[in-house]
């Protein structure tokens, strides 16, 4: 690991002054993923400035019915939490899903919607690999593409799945992230949050330089909902998902009257199927429709040698979701 400057901020200005220096800075909070990539030295920064004295680990429920969750929450806190669990199960679904109690305890709300791909060629710090060093090339579309490599989303630059459970939840609930920096606080949509690899790979979110994130506030619960989170992996145990889909429905009359589809171990970011919840609105309770639907879900999708099978499974992955559902 390579030397850096460390400081702790007791502020959010503090915070945002301290990463005022010149070369790489990162906000330090659980570090679950951060101190893997510093031991890797995949990430080498200058300094790290340590936010965890921030006032940012409330949980606090808003007058439009709305959610608002401090950046410092942290993944176990935010998945126990009795409102969470009340209206939006399925992001408390999702998160269990993910790594093990131990690292629960310890990740963020923040950090993991910064959460960084588990790709061997990003990590493993000699490949080829654009996100680490721009306009290296990208090992992975010709190497081993098997599990943490996407079929949606991605580009002749890259194709690394994004590797968050959390977050697939939330972009089936909608969310906004409030952000903090030099020039004021500004708010982002989830959905326009996570960037899509194109020819900029290495630019992975939308926030600008030296910006921190504050909050995550979750858009209000549908009225009369259903929801789930069906993750699909090599293992039942501590492992990142082939596929999976957090959907959430509200039926009427026996018809799809709202419907919200996300998937994750698919997309090089969470994946917001907007197509094929539209096509299932209005439609009646049937494995042949929820076969139609999963196929416009992932019609764009481009397979490379070693996981074609994610196409086949992304789609089985939401015609289970649907089925139990609506059973």
């Amino acid at each position: 690991m390579r030397t850096f400057d460390y400081a702790r901020a007791e502020s959010q200005p503090q915070a945002i002054n301290a990463a005022a220096v010149d070369g790489n800075v990162f906000y330090l909070a659980g570090g679950t993923t951060l101190l893997d990539l510093l031991k890797l030295e995949v990430m080498q920064p200058n300094r790290l400035v340590d936010i965890n004295r921030l006032a940012l680990k409330d949980i606090e429920p808003l007058a439009d019915g709305r959610l608002r969750v401090g950046a410092l929450v942290s993944n176990t806190a935010l998945a126990s939490h009795p409102l969470v669990r009340e209206r939006y199960p399925v992001l408390s679904q999702a998160i269990l899903a993910g790594a093990s109690t131990q690292l629960r305890n310890k990740a963020t709300t923040a950090g993991n919607v910064m959460q960084r791909v588990r790709c061997n060629y990003f990590r493993d710090g000699v490949s080829a690999c654009n996100k680490r060093q721009p306009g290296s090339g990208c090992a992975a579309i010709e190497g081993l593409n098997r599990s943490v490599h996407a079929v949606l989303g991605t580009s002749d630059h890259c194709i690394a799945t994004h590797p968050s459970d959390m977050c697939v939840a939330m972009a089936a609930i909608g969310a906004t992230i409030t952000v903090q920096g030099p020039n004021g606080t500004r708010e982002i949509d989830f959905a326009n949050f996570h960037l899509l690899p194109g020819d900029t790979p290495w630019r992975e979110h939308a926030l600008d330089t030296r910006e921190l994130i504050t909050h995550v506030t979750l858009n209000a619960p549908l009225s009369e909902s259903r929801s789930s989170y069906l993750k699909l992996r090599d293992r039942t145990s501590y492992q990142f998902a082939l596929a999976s889909s957090a959907i959430i429905i509200v039926m009427q009359g026996g018809r799809f009257k709202d419907v919200r589809i996300a998937l994750g171990g698919v997309g090089t970011r969470p994946w917001r199927a907007t197509e094929a919840e539209q096509a299932l609105i209005g439609q009646r309770v049937s494995l042949e429709a929820f076969a139609r639907i999963a196929e416009i879900a992932m019609k764009d999708a481009r397979p490379y040698e070693h996981n074609a099978f994610k196409i086949p499974l992304g789609q089985q992955v939401i015609v289970r979701n649907l089925r139990d559902l609506t059973a």
